[in-house]
């Protein structure tokens, strides 16, 4: 019997293990899967060593990036990304990472094309939203960084107005506002100028629908949340771990 888990802070709430459980369910499989919430990503190797029938991890939250150092060995796209968010644990005991929120992110974004021009913000700068960048970099996107300080690469979001808007027709959400319990934060930017040519995406899927979204779902925007890339991310992770 194997075991997988999820590794974070914070995790009650997560999707993977109600996924997994009920997909092992539905294979008759005995393998099991836990959550694994933790303060600091160092505790991974007693984790390890208390589960030795561990074949499988996936990772959030704060720790897709502190997690890279503890590895054996990296995906080349895991790599490029700067993130990892799915561990595999080879026979010999070598932790190899990957990064399946990009797949996740490309299958789900997909959807909702075309967009009227392929210019989006991202809002974040953790794990995340590196995924996506890689993916947006891949589709041929012009996209800009907003977090909560300017820096040479990153827009703040006091420098948010009508004309950044505008210009940028697609706004992913990466950060955690938002997520519950904390179902009344949101992202601070100038809702007032979208209208029917903006998507919305925000990653989080509980809840389904954010106040990030039912804002700009109220201004015309056609939005979507994060369970479709949670879905497909998972699947991929499950492919890997298999194979």
């Amino acid at each position: 019997m194997a075991k997988y888990g999820l590794i974070g802070k914070g995790i009650g709430f997560s999707f993977s293990k109600t996924f997994f459980t009920s997909k092992f369910e539905q294979e008759n499989r005995q393998d099991t899967y836990e959550n694994f919430d933790v303060d600091c990503i160092d505790i991974l190797e007693e984790i390890l060593k208390e589960n030795s029938n561990l074949k499988g991890l996936n990772v959030t939250i704060p720790f897709k990036e502190s997690v890279i150092p503890l590895l054996d060995r990296v995906d080349k796209e895991a790599k490029k990304i700067g993130a990892v968010n799915t561990i595999k644990i080879a026979r010999d005991g070598k932790l190899v990472g990957y990064n399946t929120d990009h797949y996740g992110f490309a299958k789900a974004l997909s959807d909702l094309l075309p967009i009227k021009e392929k210019t989006a913000l991202i809002l974040g700068t953790g794990g995340a939203s590196k995924a996506v960048a890689f993916v947006l970099e891949a589709m041929g996107f012009n996209f800009r960084f907003v977090s909560r300080t300017k820096t040479e690469d990153n827009l703040s979001y006091a420098q948010l107005n009508r004309d950044i808007i505008l210009k940028h027709f697609l706004i992913i959400n990466c950060t955690p506002l938002g997520t519950f319990p904390n179902i009344y934060e949101y992202p601070n930017i100038p809702y007032q100028f979208l209208g029917d040519d903006h998507v919305l995406f925000d990653l989080i899927y509980n809840p389904r629908e954010t106040e990030f979204l039912k804002m700009g779902y109220g201004k015309g925007a056609k939005v979507t949340n994060g369970f479709k890339m949670l879905e497909y991310q998972a699947k991929k992770a499950w492919s890997i771990w298999k194979s």
